[in-house]
C-alpha cells in the first residue's frame, strides 16, 4: 500500500537514492535539505513516514523528531545513518526512536524497513480488533468454580452435620476412666519429681561436706572463707539456699539466691538462730543415725521464705562434728519445676491440710483440707489415693492427693496434683459402626461427584488438547466446537481465534525472549518497567574479560570444520560455566574468542566485587585449560593456548542492532583496552592472564589471594600513554 514519505537528509545524493527507492515502490515522496524545510513541509503535508538524518546536529534532528510526535502523532519516523554510530543511535533510542536504516540504501533494506513500519502502524489496529473479538465472545453464565464449589459445599455441610451428631454421641458415651488414669500417672510423676529434687539437693550437700578446708573454716568461724568456698558450688548447681551452722545451730553463713536476680546473685548473711529450732536440724546436731543414714530432710521457714531442706553433718578430719550444712530450695520454685515436668498444677500442704505453695492462684481458704481429710489421706496412703474436685476461678480441676514423703519415710505434708476436668472419650461399638458407615457413604458420594465433574470438565479440555496436537503437526484447519457457557467454552473460542490468527501469519512473540541472551532475560524482564535497566544504554563500571585461542586459524586449516566445531564446543562448554559460576555473563562467542562482563547483570556490583569475581573466573579458566590440553595431548590433538585479558572501567551497556534484532552488549574504551591487554599474552608462549592497572587496584585487599606479577608499563595501539599491566597465574601458594 503506497505511503506518503518525508525525507530530511543533509546529503543530497543520499536523499536522492532513498527517494528513488521509495518512488519505485509507488510512494509519494517529499525531500527536505534541512530541518527548516522539513518543518515547513510538515505544516503543509501529512506524511505517514518521516526519514530523519541522524548525522544532523543533535538539536536539529531532536527538534524535528519532537515536532513529528507532537503535530502528526500517527506518523512513524525512521533514522538514517551513513555508518554505524552506536552512541548516536543509543541517544536516539532513548528518545523513542525504534527504526534505523544505514547506507548503502538497498531495495532489500528498504523493504525490511517498510515492513517494520507497517507492522508498527497496524499494531494498534490489530489490538483494537483483538479486543473487539474478545468482547464478542459469549458471556459466562455459570462459572466452573461454582460448578465445582457448590456440590462440595453441600457435601461439606452433610459432613459437618454428621460430625456434630457423632460428637454429641461421643460426648454422651464418654467416661472418666482415662482421665483418672492420666491423673494417677501424673501423681506418680510428681512423686518421682520430688524424689529427684531431694536427691539433687543431697548431691550438693555431699559436695559441700567433702570440700577440703570447709570444716577448718567452720571451726575458725571464717564467714568470708566459707562464702568463697561454697559460692562456686552453689552457682554451678543452681541451688537457692545454703546454710552452714555451727554446733550450736547458729548460722555462720547463709547464701540465698536473690529473687529475680541473675544466676550469680546471692545474698550472704550470718548469725541467724532459727535453724536450731527445727527438729531435722536437731537430729543432725545430736548425730542421730537411721537406716537411711545421718542426713535428714525437712521444711523450714527461713527469712527468705519457706524452703525444703536437706541437712547433714560436717565432720573434721578426726570424725568430730563441727557443724551442719543445709541445702534448700524454695517451695514456689519446687512446685514450679515439677509443673514444668508434669504439665499439671502442683500444691503442697502441711500435715493439717493447709496449702503452703501452689501453682494455682490461691485465695484465702481455697484448696484447704479439713483435718479429718488430711488425716484420711495419710492413713490410707498404702490402700488408695484420695481424689477430689476443686473449682479455681472458672475452671474445675480434679486433684489427687498423696503424702509428701521424704528420707527415712517421714511425711512432711501432702502433695496435690490437679488437672483440668477433661474427659478422654471411649466410643461404643455401635457408635464406631455409625462413624464407619457415615464416612464410607461420604467417600462414595465425593468420588461419584468428582467423577461426574471431572468428565464434564476434562472432555472439552481433551478436545482442545487433541486440536492443539494437530496444530503442533502443522494442521491449521482444525477447529474446536464450543460446548456450554463456562470458561471451557471460552477456551475453545479463544483457541479457534488463535488458530485463525496463525493462519493469517500474525504470531506475537516475547520481545525479551528473542532479543537478549538467556543469562539476562529474566533480569531485563523484571527491571524494564522500573527503569533500572534500559536497552537504549546506560553507563556503569564493570570488569570485562576477553579470551582468545592463539593460532586457532592455523589449527582450523589443518582440521575438518566438523572437528573444529567439536573442539570449540568442548572448550566453551567448560569455560562458560566457570564464568557464570562467579556471577559473570558470557556476552558473545566470536569464533574462538569470548567476551564476558562482571558487575552489570544479574545485579550491579561494586568495581571491587566485579574485579575479584573476574580474577577468580580467569584463575579457574587457566586451571581447566591445562586439563583440557592434557586430554587433547592424550588424543594427539594440538593444545589450545589461550590468552585472557581483564580490565575494569566504565562501559555502556544496552541493546545494539536494529529494531527487530537486538543484542544486549557492552561497548566503550574499556572493552577496546581489554582486547589490547589480551594480545599481550602472545609473548608468553603459553596460556596466560593479563590484568590492567585498574583491575589490579580494584582488587584491594584480595590482591594477596592471587599470584600476580607486574610486567611494567606497556604501549598499546590507540593509546597515547603506556599502561601498567600485570600477569595473573594459577595456583597461588598458600
Amino acid at each position: 500500500m503506497p505511503q506518503k514519505v518525508l525525507i530530511a537528509q543533509a546529503d543530497l545524493k543520499s536523499a536522492q537514492a532513498l527517494a528513488d527507492l521509495f518512488t519505485e515502490r509507488g510512494d509519494t515522496v517529499w525531500r527536505a535539505a534541512n530541518v527548516r524545510e522539513a518543518q515547513a513541509l510538515l505544516k503543509k503535508q501529512s506524511p505517514e513516514w518521516v526519514g530523519i538524518d541522524l548525522h544532523l546536529p543533535d538539536e536539529d534532528w531532536q527538534a524535528l523528531w519532537q515536532q513529528v510526535r507532537e503535530r502528526t502523532p500517527p506518523a512513524k519516523a525512521f533514522f538514517t545513518t551513513k555508518y554505524p554510530d552506536p552512541p548516536r543511535e543509543l541517544r536516539a533510542a532513548e528518545r523513542g526512536a525504534q527504526f534505523f536504516i544505514r547506507q548503502p540504501f538497498t531495495r532489500a533494506g528498504l523493504e525490511h524497513l517498510a515492513h517494520s513500519l507497517s507492522v508498527e502502524t497496524n499494531h494498534h489496529q490489530a489490538n483494537a480488533e483483538f479486543q473487539a473479538q474478545l468482547a464478542q465472545l459469549p458471556k459466562i453464565r455459570l462459572p466452573v468454580r461454582i460448578k465445582i464449589t457448590l456440590p462440595y459445599a453441600l457435601l461439606a455441610l452433610m459432613l459437618a452435620i454428621a460430625a456434630a451428631y457423632l460428637v454429641s454421641r461421643v460426648t454422651l458415651d464418654s467416661l472418666e476412666n482415662r482421665f483418672a488414669d492420666q491423673l494417677i500417672e501424673t501423681g506418680k510423676l510428681t512423686s518421682d519429681g520430688i524424689v529427684h529434687e531431694e536427691n539433687s539437693l543431697l548431691e550438693t550437700l555431699r559436695l559441700l561436706t567433702h570440700s577440703k578446708g570447709l570444716a577448718e573454716a567452720v571451726v575458725a568461724q571464717d564467714a568470708e572463707q566459707l562464702r568463697l568456698m561454697t559460692l562456686p558450688i552453689t552457682i554451678n548447681n543452681q541451688e537457692e539456699a545454703i546454710e552452714i551452722l555451727d554446733v550450736a545451730g547458729k548460722s555462720l553463713l547463709s547464701l540465698r539466691h536473690r529473687n529475680g536476680g541473675s544466676l550469680e546473685e546471692y545474698q550472704a548473711s550470718s548469725g541467724e538462730a532459727v535453724f536450731a529450732q527445727w527438729a531435722f536440724v536437731q537430729n543432725v546436731l545430736q548425730q542421730r543415725t537411721l537406716a537411711a543414714g545421718d542426713k535428714y530432710a525437712g521444711l523450714g521457714r527461713a527469712p527468705g521464705g519457706d524452703y525444703f531442706y536437706v541437712a547433714g553433718p560436717l565432720l573434721n578430719s578426726q570424725g568430730q562434728l563441727v557443724g551442719v550444712i543445709l541445702v534448700g530450695k524454695s517451695l514456689p520454685t519446687l512446685v514450679r519445676q515439677i509443673r514444668e515436668e508434669t504439665l499439671a498444677h502442683i500444691t503442697l500442704y502441711d500435715l493439717n491440710g493447709q496449702p503452703i505453695a501452689s501453682t494455682l492462684k490461691l485465695e484465702d481458704g481455697s484448696l484447704a483440707l479439713t483435718s479429718p481429710e488430711a488425716a484420711d489421706v495419710l492413713n490410707r496412703q498404702d490402700q488408695s489415693s484420695h481424689v477430689r474436685e476443686e473449682k479455681v476461678a472458672s475452671i474445675t480441676y480434679a486433684e489427687i492427693l498423696a503424702p509428701w514423703e521424704v528420707r527415712n519415710g517421714e511425711d512432711l505434708g501432702l502433695v496435690g496434683v490437679a488437672l483440668a476436668k477433661t474427659f478422654l472419650v471411649q466410643t461404643s461399638l455401635i457408635t464406631r459402626l455409625q462413624v464407619f458407615l457415615l464416612v464410607a457413604i461420604a467417600l462414595v458420594l465425593v468420588i461419584l461427584v468428582g467423577v461426574v465433574l471431572a468428565n464434564r470438565i476434562t472432555q472439552p479440555l481433551l478436545r482442545v488438547v487433541g486440536a492443539s496436537a494437530e496444530v503442533a503437526r502443522g494442521n491449521l484447519e482444525v477447529k474446536v466446537e464450543p460446548v456450554g457457557n463456562d470458561e471451557v467454552a471460552i477456551l475453545a473460542h479463544s483457541f479457534n481465534h488463535m488458530v485463525a490468527r496463525l493462519r493469517e501469519g500474525s504470531i506475537y512473540r516475547d520481545l525479551l525472549g528473542r532479543t537478549v541472551s538467556p543469562e539476562v532475560r529474566e533480569q531485563l524482564r523484571q527491571t524494564f518497567a522500573a527503569g533500572d535497566l534500559r536497552l537504549e544504554g546506560q553507563t556503569m563500571v564493570a570488569t570485562v574479560l576477553i579470551s582468545d585461542i592463539r593460532g586457532f586459524t592455523t589449527l582450523s586449516e589443518k582440521a575438518p570444520p566438523a572437528t573444529v566445531l567439536v573442539w570449540l564446543n568442548e572448550y566453551f562448554g567448560e569455560m562458560a560455566p566457570l564464568i557464570t559460576a562467579e556471577g559473570g555473563v558470557v556476552n558473545t562467542f566470536q569464533g574462538d574468542a569470548l567476551l564476558a562482563f562482571f558487575g552489570i547483570l544479574p545485579q550491579p556490583l561494586s568495581p571491587q566485587a566485579s574485579a575479584y569475581r573476574a580474577c577468580r573466573a580467569a584463575e579457574a579458566m587457566l586451571t581447566v585449560i591445562e586439563q583440557i590440553n592434557a586430554r587433547r595431548a592424550a588424543r594427539n590433538e594440538p593444545p589450545l593456548i589461550t590468552g585472557i585479558g581483564l580490565n575494569t572501567g566504565p562501559v555502556t551497556a544496552g541493546g545494539l542492532g536494529s529494531a527487530d534484532r537486538l543484542n544486549y552488549t557492552i561497548i566503550g574504551d574499556t572493552v577496546n583496552t581489554t582486547q589490547r591487554l589480551e594480545e599481550v599474552t602472545r609473548q608468553f608462549g603459553e596460556s596466560g592472564v593479563i590484568l590492567s592497572q585498574a583491575t589490579f587496584e580494584a582488587l584491594e585487599k584480595h590482591q594477596a589471594e592471587f599470584k600476580i606479577e607486574s610486567l611494567g608499563a606497556q604501549t598499546f595501539r590507540g593509546k597515547t600513554e603506556p599502561l601498567m599491566v600485570y600477569r595473573l597465574a594459577a595456583g597461588k601458594d598458600q
